[in-house]
């Protein structure tokens, strides 16, 4: 699909990454329907953005029909970004209940029901595009992220299986999945280091991968140095094995990333 003309509702629009793929859509001639929970940076972005049209939707993705909600409230779109999520890292016995739920709606609850809202109109015209921001942390769990991985790998194997009941028409879906990106993303917010030698992306590159998705309709796009991808196919082949060689290293990472993000839930 060409991007060009065509209109985009992103959301988690606010972040950094989420910031990245709004510039890269509307310099390719896309108007953007920017999503997060802050209205005023939502007007900032798009008063910044090149061409005209973009629009914002305030919408808090964790409350009770808010997806549903900031479909209606987008309008007609031609391509779906679900981009936003809430940090979901830690120990599951260090969640409350409301942070659980919170987490599972907006990472992976919310990107489902938008879909399933912008399915009929899409099915009817036979055009549109899904692309769920997923991680690799949705191949290869590590210490301290069952939450995040169940939502990452739970959104990962929905647009596959979406994909495939698609495939015969002009409607289609795509996952992608970044590693460890710098000056965004979990890592920036915590104040984390990611693991040394493995590389990290930037949000530049996140946002051409979602492009390539749609424009080339590549069902999944990793976003990673390739050593870093290689070792995320192995650890899903062979968890096990992956956990022995990470050793105390990973879950050190993991209570730093946790701890830096406990007050973001």
């Amino acid at each position: 699909m060409d991007l060009a003309g065509k209109t985009v509702l992103l959301s988690g629009a606010t972040g950094g990454i989420g910031m990245a793929i709004a510039r890269d859509l509307a310099g390719r001639g896309a108007t953007l329907v920017l999503s997060s929970r802050k209205q005023e940076a939502l007007d900032e972005l798009a008063a910044s953005l090149p061409g005209d049209g973009h629009r914002t939707v305030a919408c808090d993705l964790a409350d009770d029909g808010a997806a549903e909600r900031l479909v209606a409230e987008a309008g007609e779109t031609d391509v779906l970004i679900a981009n936003a999520a809430l940090p979901a890292s830690g120990k599951l016995e260090d969640f409350s209940q409301a942070d659980l739920g919170r987490a599972l709606r907006v990472n992976l609850e919310a990107p489902v029901r938008m879909a399933r809202e912008l399915l009929p109109p899409w099915r009817e015209r036979d055009s549109g595009h899904f692309v769920f921001v997923s991680s690799l942390a949705g191949k290869a769990a590590s210490p301290r992220s069952s939450l995040y991985s169940a939502t990452k790998f739970g959104l990962r194997g929905f647009s596959l299986g979406l994909r495939a009941d698609l495939r015969p028409t002009g409607v289609s879906a795509s996952v992608v999945m970044p590693g460890f990106i710098r000056d965004a993303g979990m890592f920036a917010e915590s104040g984390a280091k990611p693991p040394a030698g493995v590389g990290t992306s930037s949000p530049e590159e996140v946002a051409e991968g979602v492009a390539e998705a749609v424009e080339r309709d590549r069902a999944e796009v990793e976003i990673a140095p390739r050593r870093l991808r290689f070792l995320a196919n192995i650890a899903a082949r062979r968890p096990e094995l992956a956990a022995k060689l990470a050793g105390g290293a990973a879950s050190k990472a993991g209570d730093e990333l946790a701890q830096g993000q406990a007050d973001k839930r």
